[in-house]
């Protein structure tokens, strides 16, 4: 896998392709509490098997 890529996505055990949440590393003494709560976590990104087996 391209280093570029693998710092920025994560494959779990069952093949899921998991990214972080876009603006979330810095500024966030101007959002509001919310913002920064939907920005916790991960975000399920969909690609074709082909695209997966390519990269992994």
């Amino acid at each position: 896998m391209k280093k570029s890529i693998s710092s920025r996505i994560k494959i779990t055990k069952t093949g899921k392709i998991l990214r972080r949440r876009m603006g979330q590393s810095h500024f966030l003494a101007k959002k509001s509490g919310n913002q920064i709560k939907r920005g916790r976590g991960f975000n399920q990104l969909n690609f074709g098997k082909k695209i997966v087996r390519k990269y992994s």
